[in-house]
């Protein structure tokens, strides 16, 4: 029982893409970053940035006697700016102890390996994907796509595993 799962998933479907690699700091944020545009979060985030930064000017001009809230209106500023770093940290200090992962794409959906766990999900966890020039990446279907899976090109063995990879993602989800 504690196998079935990853059994239906790789014993289904006859055309299979794996990918293998470990997760950086970079991959992670590439997906926040595609989560935050699909979301509508970007300008959002961006037009609050600016404000507390026009904020801290506008105060820093009081002199001295502002000095605190121009300080705490840059760093308002900088921890809006820089959230979906801190999260790809957060998430890469959670992921990254696990070594090498080791994905394979089915018609049954994906299966995701490391030398500790093995988690397998059906395309009807995703709502669709993206791509970047160095990612691929999928987006679950709950309203605010806290799941997200990033698969990094250079996992793959070529551009033919590459262009596999794109069909099984087309034959089973949107482009986002």
């Amino acid at each position: 029982m504690v196998h079935q799962g990853r059994d239906i998933i790789q014993d289904s479907g006859t055309d299979a893409v794996g990918l293998a690699f470990r997760p950086t700091r970079t991959d992670i944020l590439r997906g926040i970053q595609v989560r935050e545009r699909v979301r509508g979060l970007t300008p959002v985030r961006w037009t609050f940035t600016v404000l507390f930064a026009g904020f801290a000017a506008f105060t820093a001009l009081g002199g001295a006697d502002a000095a605190v809230l121009t300080v705490l209106s840059l760093l308002t500023a900088v921890l809006i700016w820089g959230t979906p770093r801190l999260q790809a940290n957060h998430v890469f200090r959670t992921v990254s102890w696990q070594g090498e992962y080791r994905a394979t794409v089915t018609d049954a959906g994906i299966t995701i390996e490391t030398e500790h766990t093995t988690l397998v999900q059906r395309w009807t966890l995703f709502r669709g994907y993206r791509e970047t020039p160095e990612h691929l990446v999928l987006l679950s279907r709950d309203p605010n796509i806290l799941v997200l899976e990033v698969a990094p090109k250079r996992g793959l063995r070529g551009e033919e595993d590459l262009q596999r990879l794109r069909a099984l993602l087309d034959r089973h989800l949107s482009r986002a």
